[in-house]
């Protein structure tokens, strides 16, 4: 096996707060450690390995799968008990199986399991021993029968070189105990327990290394004597309830001396306890939420720890909190107790966690799932033990079969925070056991989850193993020993070239018409005695000047900030509404065109190319004039002519400064009518010809349209079904638009079909309409590039698992990977996902231009300082350059969303507060990206473009102003000239007096 690579330079600022031996309360300073950790790089995907020899295993536990219920002699337990309650009306049949009379049938398909464990390539395999079937009484005599199944099952287990880790019990007391004595509300209980734990050593120990006293004593006691809400089913309140755990306790600290004392110098093996926890966070960081949280985790998983790894008593906050209710330990007992565990045994997972934690417990604060947190508290707060993960994972619905994205994604979640556990924060975890190697009961959730690796058919009579998604996620991973470092997620040193076009997004400029003080006519005086103020003098007035571009205050400032910034290109949209008021030239908003032909005149002196889109639907009547969304919008075919004419009035008005179009900027695929947008691809294709014949030769200017196109990835990767939901996808969500114009002229054949299958199928009738010949060669080509926006990837799959979240007219399931970053609006930062987008629009399309028009993310402005803004654009950049280098894309230009907060709040480069724009650090981030023309190495040969050569950022002001300069050159040499000949006539003058 390949050794660990050496832990990233992030380790160097984790390792401050690593947890050192401690003594109880020091994992009080997990919740502020964890608070100042570096953002976002702490929250980054950890590409790495687990030590040399780490242990990867599966489990189970008998009632959960063995059935076989009165086979072979087994007894009955509680949970045979419980589960045969009359849970139906009388006289009703029940709907499916109850309970684990056959549950997975493992009692009878030992080597099915074996062969399910052989294929992972575990390990290591947990499993528990039933009580009732070595001894059916709970006590002598042993069962012959209970004895040969698990020793056929260990020398399976030896067979595959795969370590057997033995639980002696997981919540199936048998029922003869329960009834002949109270069960663990009974002080007999722990000499029995012993009684039956020696069997097992004696008959077994010779082949297990490992074994686990009980498993998760916190809901044996609290809900099993305490609650009643399982089995036995007491409700004894919390007085019995406490009153069972001391007996778990003692029961366990017997066993283990049983071990150290008679087994262990010729077993060899190790001895402990399965401790279940939750994770809690504070509400709000306070020293007394944070002490909340420390004593909820002490009256749940420190409980049971603190005695077995600290000192033989309960956690002093239970002690001070519950005073009579909770049993006290002598001194004897105590040191009976303490250090009763060759390791930390733990379970962490969707048993106890959100469903079994009673809410009292959580001292109104917030549960969480971080696995992470929890193994540091853990270490710090309890001598930094070595942990051994004994369960761990999540569950789908009971009607997930096969493509189990959901546990794949929390299973990938909680062995990468296992991963960063061990190289970021020294916590010694030696082993991790997912739960469970196949489908079982669920205890209290019946068969309602499933939270196996191998899919059970429950009504099927041969209960074959069938293999889900994540047996192939698992299986891998264990390969490889964790998440190695790949090529592909490495960055890339390298440069784009000279040309290539920087912009920036605003999609509306700010339109501030107001004259300057410049153009103002009236006459004022200063009232400097009274007011102060100045005073209009009436009926007196100054010739009127023309009007200028510069009167534009609001212009020259926007400007700068651009220039500032070093951008190349700015893309903004028109506003169709405000223009055309009317949806036709009857009204025209002059002073607006004015605006817009100044901004781009002014853009130009600056250097930088507009980029100016034709309409972008917006909320309010999709950015359309009024007339025009009244009747249909874009349902109504007169629309096409009324932006063919608008465009033509652009075209004129604007032509001279604007050679960079966008008919159309982001249409809504999510809410257009396949009507609409039949309607829209022909009032583009018309623009585009419009201006190929009218205005390209005069103007020389490019045109096409801007779609915006999220990748959409397969949330199980090895799924074919998955893979096919995702191209379907694809085709719907940027195929509808982009097949008819970079493409054969028509729609999809894919969304042709599927639509034709749902109405066949069902009661939908979507009608996609058909172009006619003479359509289809008009929209074919109508395009000069493929422009582009993209935010975020999404994860689908075909599997419905959360109805919030399906769509039934495209049957997907909507997925999130929850290891990966997202943004306050819950958007997920996917950088590669902009690689594979632009390799799959060449794979389509052919080796077009492709401009990504906007690239941008959300992000809260009290948050961090705009870091996660800084990663995103650093990264998304860095996939473009490796779609240009790597993947051949004639990628040609780059712009980020969005250019200020005022106009696109949350998602600017500059901040707006107080009526002053501010830059924010991602501002400088990606001017120095620009400057830089991306990411040079040290052995990238240097880029030296032309019109850069002699530039400079001071030089810009007097480019740009030539004739100015011309004539205060002009002005300064005559000045020059007059007082030379100033001077020399009265040198002569004074010479002729003297």
């Amino acid at each position: 096996m390949a050794s660990a690579a050496p832990p990233p330079p992030l380790l160097l600022l984790l390792v401050v707060g690593r947890p050192l031996l401690g003594a109880p309360g020091q994992g009080a300073d997990t919740w502020s450690r964890f608070a100042r950790l570096p953002y976002p790089q702490d929250q980054l995907f950890l590409h790495d390995t687990f030590p040399d020899g780490f242990l990867w295993g599966a489990g189970s536990a008998a009632y959960q799968t063995e059935g076989g219920w009165r086979q072979g002699g087994k007894g009955a337990s509680v949970w045979d008990t419980f589960a045969h309650r009359p849970a139906t009306p009388p006289g009703s049949a029940p709907t499916g199986p109850t309970g684990g009379d056959v549950a997975s049938d493992s009692y009878n398909n030992l080597f099915r399991d074996a062969e399910g464990l052989r294929r992972l390539g575990v390990s290591h395999y947990r499993f528990s021993l039933s009580w009732a079937r070595l001894l059916p009484n709970g006590t002598a005599p042993l069962n012959p029968a209970g004895l040969a199944h698990y020793r056929r099952l260990l020398g399976h287990l030896r067979e595959l070189g795969i370590e057997p880790v033995v639980t002696l019990y997981h919540w199936d007391l048998p029922q003869g105990l329960q009834d002949a004595f109270g069960g663990w509300a009974s002080p007999v209980l722990p000499q029995l327990f012993r009684d039956y734990a020696e069997l097992c050593f004696r008959h077994f120990g010779g082949q297990v290394r490992y074994w686990l006293t009980m498993d998760n004593p916190y809901v044996v006691a609290w809900h099993g004597y305490g609650t009643g809400r399982l089995p036995p089913g007491v409700q004894g309140g919390p007085r019995l309830g406490y009153r069972a755990a001391h007996h778990l306790l003692q029961a366990h600290a017997k066993v283990w001396h049983l071990y150290n004392d008679h087994f262990r110098p010729t077993q060899r093996g190790k001895v402990s306890i399965a401790l279940s926890s939750h994770w809690i966070k504070p509400q709000r960081m306070t020293e007394k939420n944070i002490k909340e949280c420390q004593k909820s985790l002490d009256f749940v998983l420190g409980w049971f720890a603190k005695p077995i790894f600290i000192d033989g008593d309960y956690p002093e906050s239970m002690r001070s909190n519950l005073s009579s209710l909770l049993p006290e330990f002598s001194e004897v007992e105590k040191k009976y107790i303490k250090g009763t565990a060759d390791f930390f045994a733990l379970s962490f997972g969707a048993t106890l966690s959100f469903q079994l934690l009673d809410s009292h417990m959580k001292f109104q604060q917030l549960e969480s799932i971080s696995l992470r947190q929890l193994l540091y508290w853990i270490s710090s707060e309890y001598n930094n033990p070595q942990i051994f993960i004994v369960e761990n994972s999540w569950f789908v619905s009971g009607s997930t079969k096969r493509d189990d994205a959901k546990y794949i994604y929390y299973l990938k979640k909680f062995i990468m925070e296992t991963l960063k556990a061990i190289r970021y924060d020294g916590v010694n975890v030696f082993g991790y056991t997912v739960w469970s190697l196949l489908d079982g009961f669920e205890w209290h959730r019946g068969y309602s989850i499933r939270r196996g690796l191998f899919y059970v058919d429950f009504q099927s009579h041969d209960k074959k193993l069938m293999p889900k998604s994540s047996v192939l996620f698992y299986q891998k991973l264990i390969e490889k020993n964790g998440f190695p470092p790949l090529p592909e997620n490495q960055p890339m040193e390298g440069i784009f070239p000279c040309g290539f076009a920087w912009g920036i997004v605003d999609n509306y400029i700010q339109v501030d018409t107001t004259p300057t003080q410049f153009l103002d006519s009236n006459v004022y005086v200063w009232d400097v005695h009274q007011t102060k103020k100045l005073i209009k003098v009436d009926g007196v007035f100054t010739s009127r000047r023309k009007r200028h571009c510069v009167d534009f205050a609001a212009i020259r400032l926007q400007i700068s900030l651009l220039q500032e910034m070093r951008v190349t290109h700015f893309h903004f949209s028109l506003k169709w509404s405000l223009i055309l008021p009317l949806g036709n030239l009857s009204l025209v908003n002059h002073t607006l065109v004015h605006y817009y032909q100044c901004f781009a005149s002014e853009l130009l002196r600056a250097n930088i190319t507009p980029v100016v889109a034709l309409w972008q639907p917006m909320a309010e009547n999709q950015e359309l004039p009024v007339s025009l969304a009244k009747y249909g919008a874009w349902e109504n075919p007169e629309t096409i002519q009324a932006f063919v004419e608008y465009a033509r009035f652009c075209f004129t008005s604007l032509g001279g400064h604007v050679k960079f179009w966008i008919t159309m900027n982001e249409p809504p695929v999510k809410n257009l009518t396949y009507t609409a947008g039949h309607n829209l691809l022909k009032a583009h294709a018309k623009t585009w010809h419009l201006y190929d014949k009218e205005f390209r030769r005069s103007q020389k200017g490019k045109i096409s349209i801007a779609l915006q196109a999220d990748w959409v990835e397969p949330a199980c990767p090895f799924s074919r079904n998955d893979q096919e939901v995702a191209d379907r996808i694809l085709e719907f969500d940027i195929g509808w638009l982009a097949e008819p114009i970079f493409g054969n002229g028509d729609y999809p054949q894919a969304m042709r079909a599927w639509l034709h299958r749902r109405n066949s199928v069902d009661l939908y009738n979507f009608h996609l309409p058909y172009f006619s010949e003479d359509e289809k060669k008009l929209i074919q080509g109508s395009f000069d590039f493929f422009a582009l926006s993209h935010y975020t990837t999404t994860l689908v799959g075909w599997e419905k698992e959360d109805a919030l979240k399906y769509d039934h007219y495209l049957e997907v399931q909507m997925i999130n990977d929850i290891t990966w970053l997202h943004s306050p609006s819950r958007a997920a930062v996917v950088p590669w996902g902009l690689r594979k987008l632009l390799k799959w629009v060449k794979s389509k399309y052919g080796d077009v231009p492709v401009y990504v028009m906007a690239n941008g993310i959300d992000d809260d402005q009290n948050m961090v300082h705009d870091k996660l803004r800084v990663y995103y654009i650093q990264n998304y950049i860095n996939e473009a350059l490796k779609a240009y280098t790597l993947d051949n894309v004639d990628l040609q230009g780059y712009f980020v969303y969005s250019f200020n907060d005022k106009t696109a709040p949350k998602y600017g480069l500059y901040s707006y507060v107080a009526n002053q724009y501010e830059p924010k650090p991602s501002m400088k981030h990606y001017r120095e990206i620009i400057d830089n023309h991306g990411f040079p190495g040290p052995e990238t040969p240097e880029l030296l473009c032309p019109e850069e050569i002699a530039s400079c950022s001071e030089c810009h002001f007097f480019r740009t102003r030539k004739s100015l300069l011309a004539f205060i050159a002009f002005i300064f040499v005559a000045f020059i000239v007059t007082i030379f000949f100033i001077t020399y006539y009265s040198k002569r003058v004074e010479r002729r007096y003297k």
